[in-house]
């Protein structure tokens, strides 16, 4: 962090200054985009340096690159960790953490409520392609993650805010049972953000995020990124996690990643075998325009949160609506959540909400609607519309829907920051159809 800024100030002038601050020679305030493969060295002896670690600097920027790591400080920042390795995707970045965490034929914990690309990730490509077995529970019982782990379980994974439902998770819980378990626990924090809630001041050991939702904030750059809280201790729990844990393992001889750095051994860890083996790392231009759009998140938050509150307070008393799964509501069972782990006890600007007329209702709804985007994303400026049972979860059996909140007749909203009354308006039109 620059000596200007302090850990005490606001999240808003974190928002605006954190990150390595303008640049020393130029005088630039935004950042320079590196479009840059690789970096030239001073001499024979400082690329050896580099290649074995024994001192920081660039090499290639698949592993890392000028601009890419303004950004992963900028999100260490924000989140409150010691450091951040950036990626593709936000799939991408959950590959990423597994790949430094797990072996062949070991097993995780995940719950059932879950982005739909993250659900199928776990359930098919990680256990054909890795031996990655996931156990699915429910999280709201946290009792149930606890008895689901093993010898050969790793770590655990929970969303802070549940992508499409809304459901909030009981952090400091699954923090404990992570602990008692010895291994870490993983928080998927894209839809709430650092803004609404920070994982690591209630236990979580990593953080995840998908960056191409409310950090870009614009629809206009991809990226995902893995945020190392610094406080798990891996050499307590060293033959779990051989590749933080053991001298060599990630290839670089004489190195132990727990111990060498000790201050953000994850992040390294992530840079130096995960991005340098499975090459997932994110383009300069998308972490120039994900900087940019940090800068404005605190606003852009505001303004999603206080529409989706007057947007589902306005669905749960219509007709044609069943119900309204929405945190930020007093009558849902995670309003209590809400109060304890959000800013403002708000619940971010996605949520869902179940039609009476069932799937074609529900597709009807989303034909009509004039203001509401029709696409698959959330985070965006623009409110945003999907029928995750025919899209986001079409992969699923109808049993695993409905366990994920994706019924027939569910409909999921990202509200974006235009004004409430016009797109309640707009719905109200559309619901007329439904």
């Amino acid at each position: 962090m620059k000596d200007s800024i302090m850990p005490k100030q606001g999240f808003e002038t974190l928002a605006v200054h954190s990150g390595p601050g303008h640049d020393p020679v130029t005088g630039a305030t935004s950042p320079a985009i590196h479009q840059s493969s690789s970096y030239v060295f001073r001499d024979s002896q400082h690329a050896a340096d580099v290649f074995a670690l024994k001192e920081p600097g660039y090499i290639y920027s698949r592993v890392t690159n000028p601009t890419v790591a303004a950004l992963e400080q900028k999100l260490a920042e924000l989140e409150g960790g010691v450091g951040a390795t950036c990626t593709a995707s936000g799939l991408a970045s959950n590959l990423l953490a597994f790949s430094v965490l797990m072996d062949a034929g070991d097993e995780f914990v995940a719950t059932t409520k879950l982005y739909g690309g993250t659900a199928g990730q776990f359930r098919d490509t990680f256990q054909r392609s890795y031996g990655w077995k996931c156990h699915s529970v429910d999280p709201t019982r946290p009792e149930e993650f606890k008895a689901k782990i093993n010898e050969r379980t790793k770590l655990l994974f929970i969303e802070s805010l549940s992508n499409p439902e809304g459901v909030i998770a009981d952090i400091e819980a699954y923090a404990r049972i992570a602990e008692s378990a010895g291994i870490p626990l993983i928080v998927d924090n894209t839809v709430a953000t650092p803004y609404l809630c920070r994982p690591f001041e209630f236990g979580a050991d990593l953080v995840v995020h998908s960056t191409t939702k409310y950090f870009s904030g614009h629809g206009q750059a991809m990226g995902g990124a893995v945020v190392d809280g610094g406080s798990f201790d891996w050499m307590k729990h060293a033959s779990k996690f051989p590749v933080m844990t053991t001298e060599g393992n990630g290839g670089y001889r004489g190195t132990t990643f727990a111990k060498d750095f000790a201050g953000m051994p994850f992040a390294i860890a992530s840079h130096a075998v995960g991005l340098r083996d499975l090459g997932m790392n994110q383009q300069p231009m998308n972490a120039y325009l994900t900087m940019l759009g940090m800068e404005t998140l605190p606003l852009r938050m505001k303004q999603h949160c206080e529409n989706a509150v007057k947007i589902a307070a306005f669905l749960s008393q219509h007709k044609a609506v069943k119900s309204v799964s929405f945190a930020g509501l007093p009558a849902s069972p995670y309003y209590g959540l809400a109060q304890k782990y959000m800013r403002n006890g708000w619940a971010s600007g996605l949520f869902t909400f179940d039609l009476a007329g069932g799937y074609d209702a529900a597709l009807k709804l989303v034909k009509n609607a004039k203001l509401f985007t029709h696409l698959a994303n959330i985070g965006d400026t623009r409110s945003l519309m999907i029928h995750p049972a025919s899209t986001t979860h079409a992969q699923m059996t109808d049993v695993q829907k409905t366990a994920a909140g994706c019924g027939p007749g569910v409909v999921r909203v990202s509200v974006g920051i235009e004004t409430a009354e016009d797109l309640i308006e707009d719905l109200n039109q559309a619901l007329a159809h439904a």
